[in-house]
């Protein structure tokens, strides 16, 4: 599978942000697994898996009151990664995509080997910081202690390569650094408009995450707004553009002062360099 990238890691380790910035950068396809969730679950609900079907069922506010390793089973963090994989395999073969999530395991990487593979480690003192950043309850703050420490004893335990965070240096450099062989050699994403429908692509990818939530019978409140990517196509823009969750607008979403440029005529295709 020699189109993807792997980027796995601990939650809070920054997979998401490194991942987009270096997909806007080089003109990738960029695959969140986290995106995937509910339609992940969806599938293990169709193969009646025990541990989906009583995530569903529990109240949230009993889910959550869980023993940990009840919530780690719930969370099928292990039966995820085959469906990662499926979802990788079904991508087109340009450009090069950067596959990024928790689920990202090194048994999923060899499973489909890719370019490149790399997990992002935390130090312990950085994940308690992230963590605390995102104002978690017991429950959800305790299953992602848990995950960051399985993901970390898989990682070494199978001597998979890996990066250590500590949030004193420029994670997105450092990665780039490390893969600069398989990002110069693409294929990327060759014009402005190949580089507008990724951005869009992965837009669409969290509506339809945020559709599947509140898809749930038990699911509650409206999706309210989300924070997309600018579709601008300028290869350094990092912009976020805030508004509903309930779809995009068929004109490309553009940050204030941020235009979408012309193709240039006669331009098209992607670039294998």
């Amino acid at each position: 599978m020699a189109h993807v990238l792997w980027l796995g890691g601990a939650p809070g380790a920054g997979k998401s942000t490194v991942a987009e910035r270096l997909a806007r950068r080089h003109g990738l396809r960029r695959y969140h697994a986290d995106t995937r969730t509910w339609a992940h679950r969806d599938r293990a609900l169709a193969a009646h898996d025990e541990a989906a079907a009583r995530f569903e069922t529990l109240p949230p506010d009993e889910r959550w009151a869980r023993p940990v390793d009840e919530l780690l089973a719930m969370s099928l963090h292990r039966e995820r990664g085959p469906m990662v994989v499926d979802d990788v395999r079904a991508l087109p073969p340009a450009p090069l995509a950067v596959a990024e999530g928790t689920t990202v395991t090194p048994g999923v990487a060899r499973a489909l080997p890719g370019r490149a593979a790399l997990w992002l480690l935390p130090t312990p003192e950085l994940l308690e910081k992230r963590l605390a950043e995102r104002e978690l309850g017991p429950g959800p703050l305790a299953l992602y202690r848990r995950l960051a420490q399985e993901i970390a004893e898989e990682v070494r335990e199978s001597g998979a390569p890996f990066l250590s965070v500590d949030g004193t240096t420029d994670t997105t450099e450092e990665v780039a650094r490390l893969w600069a062989a398989p990002l110069a050699e693409g294929p990327h994403a060759a014009t402005p408009d190949e580089r507008r429908a990724l951005l869009r692509e992965a837009n669409e990818a969290v509506v339809a995450q945020i559709a599947g939530y509140f898809r749930r019978p038990w699911a509650r409140g409206e999706p309210g707004e989300k924070a997309f990517s600018c579709e601008c196509g300028d290869t350094g823009c990092t912009a976020r553009v805030t508004r509903a969750a309930t779809g995009l607008p068929a004109a490309p979403l553009l940050a204030a002062g941020h235009r979408a440029r012309q193709l240039p005529s006669g331009a098209g295709g992607f670039s294998p360099s």
